[in-house]
């Protein structure tokens, strides 16, 4: 049965913009998205908790129509338009769940929508972006790339372009993730680990979590062969970082966004980094002992998690499974132990490591 809305009146803690997000934003979009989407399930498992040591409660975003937390912000941007701006059309840039939502959510409003995807891009969530009425057009060899394309299509055709971490009105949709969480969660979580690709799910859900349970730690998890977030929130400085080799192509973003980066220094009290091979187990783990499928970037939390196992144990932790959209190919590599899972080198060592680099920040 889905949960009850909660509506939660303006408060001085709840009565906070951070960029151009503001609270009573996110409590209208949850409204709106209480129309069109069931609340995720809160699920937790004791072979899971076993494994990290810890009580770990994971959401499971996977369950979303198309498989990712990002319809959730699409749906919300696109009944925020008006009738002129949805006749100008949308172009956009993806590697893939954003592309896919914001194709939805067009066609559901009879809005043209443009996307650009690098070359290489995932041809599962090509073909489940053209399949959903969109146009598809391939430029450029990475997210940033494929978006400075975007970009000059808008200043060619006059299409409104859209950012997927840039967008107040998709952040705040992305954010309605923390507000279920609050409602489910029978205790208070300690930490809750989330992914950080752009970075708009990290900043709404942390500004959710900084105005009504400000106790709870929110540290963001990114890919090591994509660190730009990661190093913009501990320097404040916006600098590009090349992207490496990554199962999580969701976040490989090169070119920090200075916006969503002010709000995540904000909000985040923690950023750590994962490897391929961590982020490998935490899909195999998921499969293992929820039965639940992830993608790279969807399993990154759970990842993040597994790496600071010590600094967490005993806590009740919330996990967020971002999406489930991996490849069938990649999944029974994986599975088949074609793909390592490395663990750490060692937990001490592994605890040194993440409080040396990842618990710092200028």
């Amino acid at each position: 049965m889905p949960i009850e809305l909660q509506i939660y009146h303006s408060t001085p803690m709840t009565d906070r913009r951070f960029g151009e997000v503001h609270f009573d934003d996110i409590v209208a979009a949850r409204r709106l998205l209480a129309r069109e989407l069931t609340p995720t399930p809160l699920v937790a498992h004791p072979l899971l908790s076993r494994r990290v040591g810890a009580e770990v409660h994971v959401k499971l975003e996977n369950a979303v129509p198309l498989g990712s937390f990002k319809l959730r912000g699409g749906l919300n941007f696109l009944a925020s338009l008006s009738a002129e701006q949805k006749a100008r059309g949308l172009v956009t840039a993806t590697r893939g769940n954003h592309g896919q939502s914001l194709a939805y959510a067009a066609r559901r409003h009879g809005v043209a929508c443009t996307v650009f995807v690098p070359t290489g891009n995932n041809p599962d969530k090509n073909a489940a972006i053209a399949a959903l009425g969109a146009e598809v057009r391939v430029a450029g060899h990475d997210f940033d790339s494929a978006w400075d394309a975007a970009v000059e299509h808008a200043n060619r055709t006059g299409a409104m372009a859209v950012h997927p971490s840039r967008e107040p009105k998709l952040i705040a949709g992305y954010a309605t993730v923390a507000l279920e969480m609050l409602d489910q969660a029978i205790q208070p979580l300690d930490t809750v680990f989330v992914p950080v690709g752009g970075g708009s799910l990290a900043a709404g859900m942390g500004l959710v979590f900084k105005a009504l349970s400000p106790h709870t730690r929110i540290v963001g998890v990114q890919s090591a062969a994509a660190p730009a977030l990661a190093r913009a929130w501990r320097t404040g400085e916006m600098r590009e970082y090349p992207v490496g080799e990554t199962i999580a192509d969701g976040l490989a973003a090169r070119v920090p966004s200075p916006e969503t980066v002010a709000i995540l220094r904000d909000v985040l009290d923690d950023m750590v980094e994962v490897s391929e091979a961590e982020l490998v187990g935490a899909i195999r783990c998921l499969a293992e002992t929820l039965h639940q499928l992830a993608e790279g970037a969807g399993a990154a939390a759970l990842a993040g998690a597994m790496r600071l196992h010590r600094r967490i144990k005993g806590q009740r932790v919330g996990v967020v499974l971002s999406g489930g959209n991996i490849t069938s190919n990649l999944l029974l590599k994986i599975l088949h132990g074609e793909l390592i899972a490395e663990q750490p080198r060692g937990a001490q060592l592994t605890e040194a490591l993440a409080d040396m680099e990842y618990g710092i920040r200028s």
